[in-house]
């Protein structure tokens, strides 16, 4: 619900006195948060306390937390940092669903590679704050800026 609080037209006193409208709206943000929920996979979770959740399903709340500002963009930095396999997957899966089936915009900082070659459209790469490849996720993966800065060595030619 902290994440619907922008969207909150009802005033201190018509909460605080349970006035009918404020109830109503009220049914309305729950009902938004049960749906984001259930979008992200923690509907079983929305009686917990984020706290007490695992690693995973913490960083779900807070991707879920934002969602429910109803945001046009989406600024993500590092998803999936400290993150198992299984994890990652599964907060890429929710990722990508943000991005077709919500249609919002996405801006992620992200080093794990492979995540980012699934979700980008477009790759920007920076070494020390330096650009040394913009374009498609294919064509930055290559660039042998790319590689040295991340392995260290030439691309193979």
């Amino acid at each position: 619900m902290l994440g619907r609080h922008r969207l909150t037209r009802t005033g201190f006193v018509a909460a605080g006195l349970r006035l009918p409208s404020a109830v109503r709206e009220e049914a309305r943000h729950r009902e938004r948060v049960r749906e984001i929920a259930a979008f992200v996979g923690l509907e079983d979770q929305l009686a917990r306390p984020a706290g007490t959740l695992p690693y995973g399903q913490q960083k779900l709340a807070e991707l879920a937390r934002a969602l429910c500002m109803e945001p046009r963009i989406l600024l993500l930095d590092e998803p999936v940092a400290g993150m198992t396999a299984d994890e990652r997957r599964a907060t890429a899966a929710v990722v990508a669903g943000v991005r077709d089936s919500l249609g919002i915009s996405i801006v992620l900082v992200e080093h794990d590679m492979g995540v980012v070659m699934r979700l980008a459209d477009t790759v920007t790469v920076l070494d020390f704050g330096r650009l040394i490849a913009d374009g498609t996720p294919a064509s930055v993966q290559s660039d042998p800026a790319v590689v040295r800065a991340y392995l260290g060595e030439e691309a193979a030619s």
